[in-house]
């Protein structure tokens, strides 16, 4: 290529590529030198000097070239159209990507972004099909935010793998959808499933593997026996993992093969599906063995639970799922002792603790200082077990003075255990900690509540904001409690809020300008809410009365499909765990 520099300077060179000139600036061209070795430039000068006639050729146009075939029309999406309100509202959403607001000050304005997940997760609930010149900003959105992905690609429908196909930017929408936007076949096509899941990439068997699990789990089940021993080790482990739904008894004779396997971490992914199943053979042993270690002591003047922790860790131990080699810190007995309990039925303690109930028995005193391994084993278990009675007794009262159940170790622990309580009750709970405790600690909880929040819980996050900016607290650190408020409180709570929009008189020892920050975040929530109650009515299809809100469904409606805690501050959000999602409101 002949060219001349900005400076003047004549070159020759062969041209190079915009993305090879990119990945020499990556790299540095201490490891990579520009072409330009004769002009007496210095290397990172040459290269800027490529990049300049770079531009200006890329600027001018393209070299002539054979016609491209013309591309396939696009597929047909036979979803009925967004009402006319609803598509500009979309419009709206997808401009608006500021990310909101700069540091710990948002405004008074409502974060749209943060209401597009929302938005989306109602629009797919109604069925509707997405305006096909929303699609470039759509896939965008998603491209810059993984949380969006799902949501936004469900609503995309199947045009998104054709323009990705036609855009390299999207192009995780052919990731995200199975031979780039194949449908899977069904489980009545026997011959497509097999032939799929013999010869498809790993992410199609992976795809296929869940959709017959879910709606036929025996058949995703002899699929995957049929292959099982030729598999990858790190394969076996992914697919093994997708029998947790659906997960019955049905399956032990499978997952009993696999305690077998050469792969620890298979055998221990094997043996905790096999102690979710209470009935099941591994759930039997492990019972025996737990029983073994915990006793009642009736030796004292009211009666105790006596423990003493296994002596070793024999094979059979380890055949089952129990990891002989403690973390750091951690010693041998006590860690076999945690795994034992924790693996072991939950029905196994009232008969051998004499009849006790779970709040019976979590409220006995545990002898030489077991008390913390025995209860948090027994949360771990209540969990995986999703069983609401133990989950009650281990969180014992909200209003308890150490802001804790008697076997909640953590706050991560105690919203697992709500997990397993149903909507009402989780909601009522947290509803009572926050009340007595304040929002400080209860970030995480709020996370796993139905979305809307219930009356009770929305008034006591609403009253305890207000105790705080009374209090002259510092706000910053309340705008994750009241971002997470914006996209969850009931819509119908707008107009009980209009009493806290006036700038309150502040403190002496109040945070400087906390009065009119506090003001502000109230204005933008009430402004969020009352959009919200817009945003669902119109999306709601002509003659039906529309929700209080734009709600998604059960806890992934809390950061709408997965999203992340808002940006500007508070603490952060739990992770995700396995549950089953509730109705929302």
């Amino acid at each position: 290529m002949n060219g001349t520099t900005p400076t003047g300077v004549t070159t020759t060179a062969p041209a190079r590529s915009w993305e090879d000139l990119v990945t020499t600036a990556l790299l540095g061209t201490d490891r990579r030198p520009a072409a330009y070795a004769g002009s007496g430039r210095e290397a990172p000068l040459a290269l800027l000097d490529e990049a300049a006639v770079a531009t200006v050729r890329r600027r001018a146009g393209l070299r002539p070239a054979r016609a491209a075939s013309r591309p396939d029309p696009a597929p047909e999406d036979s979803r009925p159209a967004l009402p006319p309100a609803a598509a500009r509202r979309l419009t709206a959403l997808l401009a608006d990507r500021s990310g909101g607001g700069n540091g710990g000050r948002r405004g008074s304005s409502p974060d749209l972004m943060e209401l597009l997940p929302q938005w989306l997760a109602a629009a797919n609930a109604h069925g509707y099909a997405a305006p096909p010149q929303t699609l470039p900003a759509l896939l965008d959105a998603a491209r810059g935010r993984t949380d969006l992905r799902p949501a936004a690609l469900a609503f995309a429908g199947p045009r998104a793998p054709w323009l990705a196909r036609l855009n390299t930017d999207w192009r995780f929408a052919l990731r995200a959808a199975p031979g780039g936007g194949a449908t899977l076949p069904g489980p009545g096509d026997t011959e497509a499933v097999r032939r799929l899941w013999l010869e498809g990439l790993f992410a199609e068997r992976v795809a296929l593997l869940g959709a017959l699990r879910a709606g036929t789990p025996a058949l995703a089940r002899e699929l995957l026996a049929s292959t099982w021993p030729t598999e990858r080790a790190e394969d076996r482990l992914m697919f093994l993992d997708s029998l947790r739904t659906g997960l019955s008894a049905e399956d032990e004779p499978f997952l009993e093969q696999a305690l077998g396997d050469r792969s620890r971490n298979v055998r221990a992914t094997a043996a905790e599906l096999l102690s979710a199943l209470p009935a099941s053979a591994l759930a039997a042993r492990m019972a025996v063995r737990a029983a073994a270690c915990v006793a009642l002591d009736r030796t004292g003047n009211s009666p105790a639970i006596a423990v003493e922790a296994p002596l070793e860790c024999d094979s059979g131990m380890e055949r089952d799922g129990v990891v002989a080699a403690p973390p750091a810190g951690r010693g041998e007995r006590s860690w076999w002792l945690g795994q034992l309990v924790e693996a072991a039925p939950l029905r196994t303690w009232p008969e051998r603790l004499g009849g006790r109930t779970a709040e019976e028995i979590v409220a006995l005193r545990v002898t030489d200082g077991w008390q913390g391994e025995l209860h948090a084993a027994w949360c771990r278990a209540a969990v995986r077990q999703r069983d609401a009675e133990w989950s009650r007794a281990l969180l014992g009262s909200p209003s308890a003075p150490e802001a804790g159940g008697p076997g909640a170790v953590s706050l991560a622990e105690r919203a697992k255990l709500l997990a397993a309580l149903d909507p009402a009750e989780r909601a009522a709970w947290v509803a009572g900690f926050i009340a007595t405790h304040g929002l400080s600690e209860a970030f995480q909880l709020l996370g796993v509540c139905a979305v809307p929040w219930a009356g009770p819980l929305g008034r006591a996050v609403v009253d305890a904001l207000n105790i705080a900016r009374d209090a002259g607290n510092y706000p910053w650190s309340f705008s994750g409690v009241m971002g997470l408020a914006e996209r969850c409180l009931d819509p119908t709570e707008a107009a009980r809020l209009e009493a806290l929009l006036a700038i309150p008189d502040e403190r002496e020892d109040a945070a400087p300008g906390a009065g009119g920050y506090w003001a502000e975040a109230f204005q933008r929530l009430v402004t969020t809410l009352r959009l919200r109650a817009e945003m669902a009515r119109e999306l709601a299809p002509a003659g039906i009365t529309s929700p209080s809100g734009v709600q998604g469904r059960g806890r992934q409606a809390v950061r709408g499909s997965g999203s992340p805690v808002p940006r500007d501050a508070g603490p952060r959000s739990p992770q995700p765990s396995a549950q089953p999602q509730e109705a929302a409101g």
